[in-house]
């Protein structure tokens, strides 16, 4: 994206085309069979996000700015249908949490490896994975107390590089 933004016509078309096969399958979870209304809205995705590349800044995740803007277009398309869709309450985390995992492992690993590897094990062993420091302690070979610094300043050095909060 970042070259995209610079005019590289080739990483535009190449990172279009990443971007349109996430979309597709984005769309066809959401909407079935309709496989001509998923494809108009990655065509439509596709649109917005050529046309709004400017607004993207490096220093975010870029899966989730495409990610906003493709259920922008996801709620659009229901609008223009006249209906809502409606899913149960107990189901969203669920549904939430999937997308998540999908959109954001890439950008989680693009983040991480500002780090060192031993932080970046770290990080990912007790933020990621939900192993206790004591473990990842003992993987690492390291004392609890390190590990607890080393994480504090990982997090300190992740939250400096790409905003946001813990």
């Amino acid at each position: 994206m970042v070259a995209s933004q610079a005019g590289d016509a080739v990483a535009h078309r190449l990172l279009l085309g990443a971007l349109a096969v996430r979309l597709r399958a984005y769309f066809r979870r959401r909407i079935g069979a309709n496989a001509a209304d998923a494809e108009d809205l990655v065509q439509e995705t596709l649109l917005s996000v050529h046309h709004r590349r400017d607004s993207y800044r490096p220093n975010l995740p870029l899966l989730a700015w495409v990610h906003a803007i493709a259920r922008y277009r996801l709620i659009d398309h229901y609008r223009r249908q006249g209906r809502r869709r409606e899913i149960r309450l107990e189901d969203a985390a669920e549904i939430t949490a999937f997308d998540i995992a999908l959109d954001d492992r890439l950008d989680a690993d693009r983040m991480l490896s500002a780090l060192s590897p031993r932080d970046e094990r770290l990080v990912r062993a007790t933020r990621i994975e939900g192993r206790s420091v004591a473990e990842a302690a003992m993987d690492q070979g390291v004392t609890e107390g390190a590990a607890k610094v080393a994480i504090h300043r990982a997090m300190r050095r992740l939250e400096a590089l790409f905003g946001g909060s813990r």
